[in-house]
């Protein structure tokens, strides 16, 4: 017999706080998450593949990318959405709407409040009545400017026992950071001088979990977020969450198992909501908040990214398929989230081990000859990596290693596609579907790297791009959202779709997709190099009788492979020839758009 709802909780409360009221914790977790008027499903819903399909993609996206310094942001990016994406995709995460007051967003001062200069809930309520809303839970720090840290400072409760507090005595030297600035910050207090953790800024000081008033505070939150139809929860950061001195802070048991018990509410709540971590660590780490098919729904594919960049720039599939051949498949009710670009940097942490450093060294120095720029990381011991390569990720495809080119374009829409193919969700950050290009005057004006890639249009001068069909923004959006909306309709392309990597060679990078039903195959063929590429007709396997096309050209079989008749296998000489940076979806069935 499975364990009921309470046996579930109370194994998890064993993990996180063994030594509180057991009774009395429960009632406030329940109370918090299901407050008075609401109440849980009597069972839990099942894994499955229910909370998402293959129409299912998602824009990435400021809610103050869009302006026009006379309407408000978020009217001008429900307008965008609704004008320019709606018939092609169907979610979007407005990055923290809050207000806050440093590293855009992320430096929250009130988790309850949408930020003023965008607008307010009923324009963020809006927005999520027409499209799968997703939202961040920036959990593991708060600004350094909240009234939660100036009660703190004043010695207030609950207040006074709500941050990580360390002494520059202790055993620091194995805590893991993604930043190079110093972990502790002395502030001085109503009870005395205290040093403060602060895993990435001193505006940004860590929470302390093991109070257990903080997790009853984002269970409030989260509910509050649900209720304004938020239907997808990032969790930011949630790998650093919980803090042991001597241990590398870092993918913690007592971490996982408070995104099982936010998983636990989640399976139990009226609404279907999808759990999302934000984890940027090594491939392994990353995989593990899948749990047991009971921490989260959905992860970031951390290394797609980089690899991406990587087989574009030097030419080669390679490590690309090497690290697709061993990524196992997402189980029953979990699914990849695929990007190529956010709104932070492209991470390096999720290809190590995977890129030998000379070639991240090549990549790296091509970037920065696109104008790219490169953020680094401490390392336990007092050293430093780099940490992410900041540029938007149209001009990171200005060229290869070899130098700037004349086919960005082509390259640029071949890195997307590979995203659109793959196993699990395709999610585009708005530069990337607006072929935005390197933002250097938001660099100088900020001191900050990432300023790079978070540009803000104007928009009367956006949409003009948009309707100037020879605009880089025009030929991109119009392409993407041409191959999205010929994605949505292949069964094949279900997040969690059967998947098998082909071996086609270096210049290609190549994959089989089957749908659930085992009706539908798609072989999903990528050129990532500068020059044509002919292959086999016949190593593609295909099934005799069916009536093979490139969805993305409507070509036949026949017309691809040159002699091979309508409805039948092709000759052992038929060959099938990419362009550079061409990609074919061959399907035995043409799902309609």
């Amino acid at each position: 017999m499975s364990p009921t709802f309470d046996q579930k909780l109370d194994a998890l409360l064993d993990v996180i706080y063994p030594d509180h009221d057991r009774a009395g914790l429960k009632h406030d977790i329940l109370a918090a998450f299901w407050p008075e008027g609401s109440h849980r499903r009597r069972r839990a819903r099942m894994p499955g593949t229910a909370l998402w399909s293959e129409r299912d993609t998602v824009v990435i996206t400021y809610g103050s990318t869009i302006e026009d310094g006379q309407h408000k942001p978020l009217d001008l990016l429900r307008h965008f959405l609704e004008t320019w994406l709606k018939d092609a995709i169907n979610g979007v995460h407005i990055l923290p709407f809050f207000p806050f007051t440093s590293d855009d967003g992320f430096a929250v001062t009130d988790y309850r409040a949408v930020n003023s200069n965008l607008g307010d809930w009923t324009d963020i309520a809006r927005i999520g009545a027409d499209f799968k809303l997703m939202s961040d839970l920036v959990l593991n720090h708060v600004s350094s400017q909240s009234v939660w840290f100036n009660e703190y400072r004043q010695g207030h409760p609950p207040y006074d026992r709500f941050f990580v507090e360390a002494s520059p005595d202790d055993d620091l030297d194995s805590v893991t950071r993604p930043r190079t600035s110093p972990l502790l910050r002395r502030v001085d207090t109503a009870m005395g001088e205290r040093h403060v953790w602060c895993t990435f800024s001193h505006d940004q000081v860590d929470l302390e979990f093991r109070n257990p008033e903080v997790l009853l505070e984002f269970l409030r939150v989260m509910r509050l977020h649900i209720d304004q139809g938020v239907r997808i929860l990032r969790l930011d950061a949630v790998a650093f969450l919980w803090k042991e001195i001597g241990t590398s802070c870092i993918h913690l048991p007592q971490t996982h198992a408070v995104v099982r018990l936010m998983r636990l509410l989640l399976d139990y709540a009226q609404e279907p909501v999808v759990l999302l971590t934000e984890t940027n660590v090594p491939n392994a780490e990353n995989l593990s908040y899948f749990g047991n098919r009971n921490e989260a729904h959905a992860i970031y594919n951390f290394s797609l990214p980089p690899l991406i960049l990587n087989a574009l720039l030097c030419g080669t599939s390679k490590h690309l398929n090497q690290w697709q051949m061993a990524m196992p498949p997402a189980q029953l009710g979990c699914a990849y989230l695929n990007f190529s670009a956010s709104h932070d940097g492209i991470g390096m942490r999720g290809v190590e081990g995977i890129i030998p450093d000379d070639e991240a060294d090549a990549m790296i120095d091509a970037v920065r000859s696109f104008g790219g720029l490169v953020s680094m990381r401490s390392t336990p011991g007092g050293g430093q990596r780099p940490y992410e390569i900041n540029i938007t990720f149209f001009d990171a495809m200005k060229g290869t290693v070899a130098g700037a080119d004349g086919w960005q374009f082509e390259r640029f829409l071949c890195s997307q596609t590979i995203v659109m193919a793959l196993e699990g969700i395709p999610a585009f950050y708005i530069h990337s579907l607006l072929a935005t290009p390197n933002d250097h005057t938001g660099v100088e004006k900020t001191g900050v790297n990432r300023a790079i890639n978070r540009h803000r249009w104007h928009y009367p001068d956006l949409v003009e791009r948009l309707h100037d069909p020879e605009s880089d923004q025009s030929r991109v959006l119009t392409e993407m959202k041409r191959r999205i909306k010929i994605r949505r309709a292949q069964k094949a392309f279900h997040p969690n779709a059967t998947q098998f990597t082909m071996q086609l060679g270096e210049a290609l990078f190549g994959f089989w997709r089957q749908s659930l039903d085992r009706d539908q195959s798609v072989f999903a063929i990528h050129n990532v190099t500068d020059t044509e590429v002919r292959i086999p007709a016949v190593s593609l396997n295909l099934i005799g009788g069916d009536a093979w096309i490139d969805l993305l050209t409507g070509e036949r079989l026949d017309e691809m492979a040159g002699d091979t008749a309508p409805d039948t296998p092709p000759s052992g000489g038929a060959e099938i020839t990419f362009a550079p940076y061409q990609c074919r979806w061959i399907s035995n069935r043409g799902g309609g758009i």
